[in-house]
């Protein structure tokens, strides 16, 4: 990559370059081609947040990093080096992770893996060095039944120009103990950041994943496309963990999926505090009998934000479950919106499907709204859907202020306990942190 920079403009000369400076095999330049082909001829969809403010001919698609791939935290420049020390990362290689990675801009620049998962047939590397090192395993699950090109608009922009992101390969009956992270930083103008990752975890597997995911202020326009495909085996669990915490000027438009086998389990578990825009749905499709989904998701939006999310369930096979948890919180002039789609297919019996949203508002401006789908074609299935939205009660105020708390902490503290059932599922060093967010902007929005 000696001889790129920066690419701000999109189109097939673009592709072949890249592809050719990274040194991909062809069926890779023809999967980004066909990418491209398709994310031209499709339209800037409509039906959810307003994107007309998004000028993709605006944005960086590619920025080099200026600094080099490191073998440790302590080579990375000092700028850099404060960054992560402040986010804890370091502290964090040390003492839970089995795994760890930062993607700076548009490569990956470290990555590192205990060694006793290596010696057990674990693969974690960026997914431009495993598209190199692995070609025949990743053009079996690139982009082809989990999110294939044709998925929408942004997953074939993703396709066409995606660069970075993470290969994370758990063979048959390896269970990964500790955490596997990868945290992903942007700082540049109007630029986009198009990782793809892969998490493969063969039949008896288990594995954690965990992003973090922030920009600073000064970034305008930007846009975070991400795609993540997972591959959940026989009676495996993959539980995969996103915290986010973009500038308030970043479209947040990624793209997740999994497949799940029989007896396997999917976690998705997501905490979204900044972007401008985020329209993320991760989907779970269960495919094989007795397949469960999980999805966990907390949101906090404040002026000028609208947060959509929600969750993609489609039960394939017979006595599969899902069970979906929102907790989000508007302040502001903030936006939280839960969109959710659940489809039983003919045949998949004794299916369960359970649906619970929960929003509060702590300002007269907010606003919130649920939309849900549900599409039944078995009878032999169980589906629910429930929505509540509501204030913070000025009994719970006066209850707590009589003991002795100021109404700043009183409203901290519903606030964390309306998020608990969530944030209990974030592991514990980034729950911390998360809640700490979440008490200052509670603050900002009381004062």
């Amino acid at each position: 990559m000696e001889g790129i920079t920066e690419l701000k403009q999109l189109n097939e000369q673009v592709v072949m370059y890249l592809s050719r400076e990274k040194g991909e095999p062809d069926w890779m330049l023809k999967k980004r081609l066909y990418s491209l082909s398709v994310f031209e001829s499709k339209p800037i969809p409509t039906w959810g947040v307003d994107l007309s403010e998004l000028k993709l001919d605006e944005l960086a698609y590619y920025v080099k990093p200026d600094v080099e791939k490191v073998s440790s935290l302590s080579d990375l420049p000092a700028d850099l080096k404060k960054t992560f020390e402040a986010l804890g990362i370091p502290e964090a290689e040390r003492n839970f992770l089995g795994g760890n990675g930062i993607m700076y801009q548009s490569e990956v620049i470290y990555e590192r893996m205990k060694g006793g998962l290596a010696n057990q047939g674990v693969i974690f590397m960026s997914m431009d060095e495993a598209v190199k090192k692995y070609p025949d395993i990743v053009q079996k699950y690139f982009m082809t039944r989990c999110v294939p090109p044709t998925y929408h608009k942004f997953a074939a922009l993703n396709g066409a120009i995606w660069s970075g992101g993470t290969f994370l390969y758990v063979p048959k009956g390896v269970k990964v103990s500790m955490p596997i992270q990868v945290y992903y930083l942007v700082d540049h103008p109007s630029m986009g950041q198009f990782e793809h990752t892969i998490i493969v975890a063969e039949d008896d597997a288990s594995v954690e994943y965990i992003e973090g995911c922030s920009a600073p202020m000064y970034v305008k326009g930007g846009l975070h496309a991400g795609v993540v495909e997972i591959f959940v085996g026989r009676n495996a669990r993959v539980r995969a963990t996103t915290i986010q915490n973009w500038n308030k000027n970043m479209y947040n438009l990624g793209t997740k999926r999994a497949i799940v086998e029989e007896g396997g389990k999917i976690e998705w578990v997501e905490a979204s505090l900044g972007s401008k825009v985020t329209m993320l749905y991760p989907a779970s499709v269960l495919a094989g009998r007795g397949a469960r989904a999980e999805h966990f998701y907390v949101s906090m939006a404040g002026d000028g934000q609208v947060l959509e999310a929600g969750a993609k369930v489609a039960h394939a096979a017979s006595d599969t479950s899902a069970y979906v948890l929102s907790r989000s919180i508007s302040k502001g002039s903030g936006r939280s919106v839960y969109r959710g789609e659940v489809k039983v297919n003919s045949g998949a019996m004794g299916s369960r499907s359970s649906v619970k949203c929960d929003s509060l508002l702590i300002s007269d401006e907010s606003s919130t709204a649920t939309f849900p789908t549900e599409e039944v074609y078995e009878s032999d299935a169980d589906v629910s859907h429930e929505a509540t939205a509501g204030r913070i009660a000025e009994e719970q105020l006066f209850y707590l202020m009589s003991r002795g708390f100021s109404e700043e902490e009183a409203r901290g503290l519903i606030v964390r306990g309306f998020m608990e059932p969530v944030t209990k599922k974030i592991p514990l060093e980034y729950a911390v942190e998360f809640n700490k967010i979440v008490e200052t902007e509670v603050k900002n929005g009381v004062a």
